[in-house]
């Protein structure tokens, strides 16, 4: 019987750089503090420095020779996304795995500084646009990985190309799903693609994962916006009763990053009821998340809107 995937089987990771957005907090700071005690250089990519700065000296107060730096980094502005990219290219001239990990979830309607409804602009088009100005260093890297964190509302999504921003309609739960599904048309478009490009050989590759029902701040943020005290009760009571810890719910991103025997076009979730919990398993996606159509579309609709283009890929 083969054992349960856990974070010890992480192989040694000193000389690599990981890049994970949104890791101030839940699972992306769990996966940032794992991959540091493996000997990564690990970059937090999030919105707040001061938070950021906070993961930071968190981590060092456990690992006190940890290389973690924090580097502001807003998916909601193609301005502060192409800044974060000249920066890290600066400073750095390969990068072993980006974790694209921030979100928003359930929230009202707003818009991005570029006008993209929030929820496809910075789970979809801002990892987007920085997974394209990442590129060159990814690929100086050689074998190198893109991670996407998903989530198991793809299923309810659809891709609206009629009104992506959700001009004409719009419902908090819908858009999510809109959202997250996009994740998965992109990564397994994107491997595609770079499959295409490298037929053989190290080359960089494009993997997925969900994290079940994992207890985080992402299920506050839609009440807190809407000042909904029920709300925010009933998602605090689901996190205390249903939802698995966030080192728990990493582990699918772990997995995804650093697994030697993990593939593009690999996704990742909990092997538990409903992959809501348990440990990290090879999942599948809906008929939705595979169509190649779809995901032209939703490139060619992603490279006109954040005019990043991946050197045409």
């Amino acid at each position: 019987m083969a054992t349960r995937w856990t974070d010890t089987e992480i192989p040694p990771l000193h000389g690599k750089t990981f890049v994970v957005t949104g890791s101030n907090s839940g699972i992306g700071l769990q996966a940032a503090r794992v991959l540091a005690r493996r000997g990564a250089a690990v970059v937090l990519a999030c919105r707040s420095e001061d938070k950021a700065q906070q993961a930071v000296d968190l981590i060092r107060t456990e690992l006190p020779e940890a290389s973690v730096k924090q580097m502001k980094l807003d998916l909601a502005s193609l301005a502060s996304i192409r800044a974060f990219a000249t920066r890290f290219g600066e400073e750095h001239a390969q990068l072993d795995a980006l974790v694209n990990n921030a979100g928003m979830m359930a929230i009202p309607r707003a818009l991005t500084a570029d006008g993209f409804e929030m929820q496809l602009g910075t789970n979809h088009l801002g990892h987007f646009a920085l997974t394209g100005l990442l590129l060159a260093p990814l690929q100086a890297r050689g074998a190198a990985r893109v991670v996407n964190v998903a989530s198991q509302a793809h299923r309810l999504g659809t891709m609206r190309f009629d009104d992506l921003m959700g001009e004409r309609r719009y419902e908090k739960w819908a858009a999510y799903g809109q959202s997250k599904l996009a994740n998965l048309l992109f990564t397994f478009e994107l491997d595609r693609r770079l499959a295409a490009r490298t037929p053989s050989g190290p080359r960089v590759e494009a993997l997925a994962c969900h994290p079940g029902y994992s207890a985080t701040e992402l299920q506050g943020k839609g009440p807190a916006l809407e000042k909904s005290r029920i709300g925010a009760a009933v998602m605090d009571l689901g996190n205390r009763l249903l939802a698995q810890p966030a080192e728990r719910g990493a582990l699918p991103t772990l997995r995804a990053a650093t697994d030697p025997s993990a593939h593009g076009g690999d996704y990742f979730g909990p092997d538990g009821l409903l992959e809501m919990a348990g440990a990290p398993v090879k999942v599948g996606a809906n008929g939705k998340a595979r169509d190649l159509e779809a995901a032209r579309r939703l490139w060619a609709a992603s490279v006109e809107l954040t005019g990043v283009d991946f050197g045409g890929l």
